[in-house]
């Protein structure tokens, strides 16, 4: 597993991708190192100049070190986070300090130490960045920003799922990332325990998998009862306000989930009649929430915070799962919403004794007809 280039740069936009990637790399040429004392694994992690400065006089100690028994030695240096676009890495002592380190990566020797730098975010317009990229045996991984970019999650997790292989039914991933949101750790431990838990034969993760096994991680407001209301299912609601309640549950939580969903609904149903939304298979097309955002963006100005006033700062795919086109109530409906759970918060200042009471009589108002 030898490498003609001088040495080997892994990175991205997110750690875990980056390190899962590098301690990958770092096995396969383990096998070319037998000595386990001609290897060694350094932190390349730094809050300060002085860290980022320590960090690299280790790193040019150990790849600068000649292998006692006169064999090839294998150098990590993991968890670099000074290549950022970050305050550290923009510092004056920092950028002298990459250039010391190109100097020293320049002149490695293959055959003598193997060398492995991960690195977790990066500037890729740094000059140093783009060296390496012609350099090095250069990597990197998880695509675009993958806290920002959901359709890089998406790939992310479908190709885990590939390697294992399984894929996702209609509608299965895209709650999984509302459930988990932009954690690629926890995205892909939930994508293993779903295909584990998969019956004997079967390769395909169905939504109703998801539903029952993956907790709500990313959004406070995915309680059972929200969903129940906003499915209209008069009878699984009750089912799940009771067992809310019947576990020492406050009304308010509930209220304020099923609010800022109804808030969401508002917007969604007003830009789907006005013609500018359009819900497909895999929920609404991205161009079509780009377009609506630079027709109607100016009026959420200074509002850039994930919040329930404003659909531009939700998930695609959590709006996608939200505001399915065939479940979708009318807007008199979501108005009317709207006034019960003003309502039903008064009612219960005044009835703090009968929370349960007081939003079984919504639910029933809102879903009986």
């Amino acid at each position: 597993m030898s490498t003609a280039k001088p040495f080997i740069f892994v990175c991205g936009a997110d750690d875990f991708l980056v390190n899962r990637a590098g301690k990958a790399r770092f096995d396969g040429l383990a096998r070319e190192v037998e000595d386990e004392f001609s290897r060694e694994v350094l932190n390349g992690f730094a809050n300060t100049v002085a860290e980022v400065e320590a960090a690299l006089g280790c790193f040019r100690e150990s790849v600068q070190t000649v292998s006692m028994f006169g064999g090839k030695r294998l150098v990590w240096l993991k968890d670099v986070n000074f290549l950022a676009d970050s305050v550290i890495g923009r510092a004056e002592s920092t950028l002298k300090l990459v250039e010391d380190l190109q100097e020293l990566l320049a002149g490695v020797t293959p055959g003598e130490v193997l060398v492995l730098i991960t690195a977790a975010p990066i500037d890729r317009r740094r000059a140093f960045c783009k060296w390496c990229e012609k350099t090095a045996d250069f990597v990197f991984t998880g695509g675009a920003d993958t806290d920002k970019n959901a359709d890089a999650l998406a790939g992310v997790i479908e190709a885990e799922a590939r390697a294992l292989g399984v894929s996702f039914g209609e509608g299965a991933l895209r709650l999984l990332l509302a459930r988990a949101g932009a954690n690629t750790r926890l995205l892909i431990e939930e994508t293993h325990k779903l295909a584990t838990a998969l019956d004997e034969g079967a390769t395909v993760i169905e939504e109703p998998l998801v539903d029952e096994l993956t907790p709500n991680i990313a959004e406070g407001d995915f309680f059972e009862a929200a969903e129940a209301f906003f499915s209209g299912d008069l009878k699984w609601t009750l089912a799940a306000l009771h067992r809310h309640f019947f576990g020492g549950g406050d009304a308010r939580p509930v209220i304020a989930s099923l609010q800022n969903r109804n808030r969401l609904l508002l917007q969604v149903r007003a830009l789907v009649d006005a013609g500018d939304l359009r819900s497909g298979p895999r929920g609404f097309s991205k161009a079509d929430l780009d377009r609506a955002m630079a027709a109607y963006g100016r009026h959420f100005t200074g509002a850039t915070e994930k919040s329930a006033y404003n659909l531009f700062t939700q998930h695609p795919f959590y709006l996608g799962k939200l505001a399915d086109a065939r479940k979708l109530p009318a807007m008199r409906r979501l108005i009317d919403n709207q006034m019960e759970l003003v309502n039903a918060f008064e009612e219960i200042i005044r009835r703090p004794d009968d929370q349960e009471e007081v939003l079984r009589e919504m639910a029933v108002r809102c879903l009986g007809a």
